[in-house]
């Protein structure tokens, strides 16, 4: 007998690289995630406008509800370029990114400051975002940062009162794939994703940090 099994051509040769299969389960959970929350918005925008409940809008514990959604979805909106997948080819707009810089204002303690002209690449914008959480986690008392986009690529440049370094956890960022060091805690995966999506894209990281902030470039 004939075999009439259809064989598809796989497009795909081997196992993926590690970070693309964390950025494609990224993207799978941020995708799964933003849905239900979008009904509960909705859901709080309609009992916000019903004559059922009169002044429950206004209400303390609806406030808070509507509060935390909203951060919630804002946070999603950043874990969706910082952790998802980005084609070479897909771009973001300087308006985008400065909404996502907007969302994080309002939850954090870090000022953001964007200089820069014309759309960018969505692997450039992840960079950008997992590098800002670097320096989230090096600044926990506040600060400021300036990302800026020069003739030699994107720069980071961060001030505040004081950080907390921790140079083993940024040795991470440094081009060494073999160099031995502790693995960071899952609140601390943005080191380690930075530095390996720097590495497949070849783009060299170079970074700072004192007393009074630092500067991620690349």
């Amino acid at each position: 007998m004939n075999d009439l099994t259809i064989q598809r051509p796989s497009k795909a040769h081997g196992v993926p690289a590690p970070e693309r299969m964390a950025a494609l389960a990224g993207s799978r959970l941020c995708h799964d995630i933003v849905s239900p929350l979008g009904a509960i918005g909705n859901g709080l925008e309609l009992l916000q406008l019903s004559g059922d409940w009169p002044g429950i809008g206004h209400s303390p514990e609806m406030q808070l509800i509507a509060e935390s959604v909203e951060a919630a979805r804002a946070r999603l909106r950043w874990f969706r370029v910082a952790f998802g997948h980005a084609a070479p080819d897909q771009r973001l707009s300087l308006t985008e990114l400065a909404a996502l810089f907007a969302d994080a204002e309002k939850a954090g303690r870090i000022r953001l400051r964007l200089d820069a002209e014309g759309d960018l690449p969505r692997p450039e914008a992840r960079m950008i975002l997992l590098a800002l959480m670097c320096f989230e986690t090096a600044m926990p008392w506040g600060g400021s940062v300036l990302v800026c986009r020069g003739a030699q690529g994107w720069r980071l440049v961060a001030e505040c009162s004081r950080s907390k370094s921790d140079p083993a956890l940024w040795s991470w960022l440094d081009p060494d794939p073999q160099r031995e060091r502790p693995e960071p805690g899952s609140s601390e995966v943005h080191f380690l994703l930075l530095g390996s999506f720097a590495r497949a894209d070849n783009r060299p990281l170079i970074w700072e940090l004192d007393e009074t902030g630092g500067e991620i470039s690349f």
